[in-house]
């Protein structure tokens, strides 16, 4: 018998395409005003902990979410200029990872460096031998992993391989693991990279390691937000992907932050350093609560 299909509706065609892209008011509340707040309570951080001196977050997410460009965004906002110390790959197909090896990168504001360390690790992928391994990621956060260790996408680093620490001291640790997905890509996120998020969340919730997801490519999704970035909390479309990377990673809504990166730009905006402050402030505040409730437990 063959197989027959019905003609889409017209009428309910063009009521969806219809469907309002903005929401009549912003559902999360957000100061745009509080830029040199942010700034200034971040440049007078203080630790919570007298034997570590810097709070050190792990960034990991799919190859071309923007990992390296957020480190960047974060300290461009700081510096008032473009700037870019951790390299990023600039072609448009990500095939592969540009980072390949473990570095840190502190942020600073003009010639002052805070206390405050990105650790950049290879890209993601879906295939099993492919991107960084799930154990290296919860390594590096335990601080098993020195930096300088070049990723092996076949295999994870062992205990006894010279670039593995054994006997890892806190400052060694992070202390905030930051996850970094496309907002333009989300729904199409394969599975398979999906479960290996899942797997480091596991591991990592045990030891009560706060997790945060940075949301770019926010103007990409939304045509409304890339004409105006203040309309990011109307647009209704980030919203429903940012309530699907919630449910497929499991982290809450108020632990994601949706961010545009700077990519072509040469001056740094307002607007932009908001959203990224806004998104380092809530990171380096979870950082600091799970060093100050919990640090004898890492």
């Amino acid at each position: 018998m063959g197989l027959f299909f019905t003609k889409p509706d017209e009428k309910l065609m063009q009521q969806w395409q219809q469907q309002p892209k903005e929401l009549d008011k912003p559902w999360r509340d957000f100061s745009w005003g509080q830029k040199e707040a942010l700034k200034e309570n971040l440049k007078n951080f203080s630790m919570s902990h007298p034997d570590v001196n810097h709070v050190k977050i792990l960034v990991a997410g799919q190859i071309g979410a923007g990992k390296s460009s957020f480190i960047n965004s974060v300290d461009s906002a700081f510096q008032g200029r473009i700037t870019s110390r951790a390299l990023v790959n600039a072609s448009d197909g990500y095939s592969h990872s540009f980072t390949q090896i473990l570095k840190g990168f502190s942020i600073r504001s003009g010639g002052k460096k805070l206390p405050f360390v990105f650790k950049d690790i290879m890209g993601l992928e879906p295939d099993v031998l492919a991107g960084s391994q799930t154990e290296d990621i919860i390594n590096a956060l335990y601080g098993h992993v020195k930096d300088g260790y070049k990723f092996n996408q076949e295999q994870a680093l062992r205990y006894n391989d010279q670039q593995y620490n054994c006997e890892p001291n806190l400052s060694d640790q992070c202390f905030c693991l930051v996850y970094v997905i496309a907002a333009d890509t989300v729904q199409f996120t394969d599975d398979r990279l999906i479960d290996k998020l899942r797997i480091i969340r596991q591991r990592i919730s045990e030891k009560g390691i706060p997790q945060v997801i940075v949301m770019t490519k926010v103007d990409e999704a939304c045509p409304p937000v890339k004409n105006d970035l203040r309309k990011i909390y109307k647009c209704k479309k980030n919203k429903e992907k940012m309530e699907l990377c919630s449910a497929k990673v499991g982290v809450p809504m108020n632990h994601i932050f949706p961010v545009k990166n700077y990519h072509n730009e040469i001056d740094t905006d307002d607007d932009v350093d908001v959203l990224i402050l806004k998104a380092f402030d809530q990171i380096v505040r979870s950082a600091n609560a799970r060093l100050s409730n919990g640090a004898s437990n890492l």
